[in-house]
């Protein structure tokens, strides 16, 4: 148990000085010049923006709480959808303090309040990872379709600076060695998996394992599939719309519009992965995609963060409200059916 708090910390730490490590690289080069520039489009804002942008966001999680519902009926599981909102919402706020750490706390604290198994509801969390994914994947394409010129050579740069080798290629080798490794880890888990499972340990891997291949493999079996691909629709057009709506909060951008938005979805949605709640990451990589466009380094720069705070409060208060609410509302609806069932005894 001491372990694990441990590598928690580690990670928490590293994700954290990574993202400072980046806002202290963006301000930097910046002189007084600069920040006067910064503390005049920050008073010019139009802040009132914020209410249309926080409730798309807001209405965005709640369509997530609803898909993920769909996600679980295959499995026999019809819980309440305040308790499913409740708990996307402490999920998002879990991962902002440790990466990751939202997705399994979502699942144990809706166990906790509805008759679920927390392991099945793993492999939906996968499931759904791995849907927003081919969004993601989808959203990229769109982009750079949309301005192959101005975006297209941008992201091919990224790509390369991932797989390049000693020259200027493209290493064809280092691809090969992160596959090699991937698939040498597959093979020696599955030898450790069939060779000790008489062990206690292997086991609960085992099981832990089998719960998420069931999660998975309950997409087959979606019984609403249009409603389901209407939400994940819904989920990414409301987030395409926040960045988009964001524009005219800034006069500097307010004449950006659907392709620029794209840019800042596809490319931005890497910076809030990247980092702890994408702090550090998420500006920078908002700032260069603006620049892409010839807007200065300054207004990239604060753009980015006007961007990234109005997400963030929204994780953090809705977060902490769910927080509170959760437990309070939950006793009273026990309390509530308790004196039910004692009335009709």
């Amino acid at each position: 148990m001491l372990k694990k708090r441990i590598i928690l910390v580690i990670q928490f730490l590293f994700f954290l000085g990574l993202g400072l490590f980046l806002v202290w690289w963006m301000a930097r080069g910046i002189d007084d010049k600069g920040w006067a520039q910064i503390k005049v489009s920050l008073k010019q804002a139009n802040y009132w923006l914020f209410v249309p942008v926080f409730a798309m966001l807001l209405l965005s999680h709640y369509v997530r709480a609803l898909r993920w519902k769909i996600l679980m009926e295959p499995l026999g599981y019809k819980p309440g959808t305040f308790n499913v909102f409740n708990a996307v919402m402490i999920g998002y706020l879990a991962n902002l303090a440790f990466p990751r750490l939202g997705e399994v706390l979502k699942c144990t604290l809706l166990a906790r309040y509805e008759k679920v198994a927390p392991d099945k509801l793993v492999g939906t969390i996968v499931a759904e990872r791995a849907i927003d994914l081919v969004c993601l994947i989808t959203a990229f394409v769109i982009t750079i379709l949309l301005q192959i010129d101005t975006v297209g050579s941008y992201a091919l740069d990224m790509l390369q600076s991932i797989f390049k080798g000693k020259g200027e290629g493209f290493s064809w080798l280092r691809l090969g060695m992160v596959l090699g490794i991937a698939a040498s880890f597959i093979l020696v888990s599955y030898w450790i998996l069939s060779r000790f499972a008489h062990i206690r340990i292997i086991e609960r891997i085992k099981n832990v394992i089998k719960g998420i291949w069931h999660g998975l493999n309950s997409v087959r079996f979606i019984k609403q599939r249009r409603l389901f691909l209407v939400h994940t629709v819904l989920i990414w057009t409301l987030y395409f719309l926040s960045s988009r709506v964001g524009f005219y909060a800034m006069e500097e951008v307010s004449h950006l519009g659907t392709r620029e938005a794209f840019s800042i979805l596809s490319f931005g949605s890497i910076g809030m992965i990247a980092t702890q709640g994408g702090i550090g990451a998420y500006q920078f990589i908002v700032q260069e995609i603006l620049m892409l466009y010839g807007l200065s380094q300054i207004t990239g720069f604060t753009f980015g963060w006007i961007l990234w705070i109005a997400q963030t409060l929204v994780i953090l208060l809705g977060g902490l409200i769910c927080f509170i609410l959760l437990p309070v509302l939950n006793r009273k609806r026990n309390e509530s059916n308790q004196a039910h069932s004692t009335e009709n005894t």
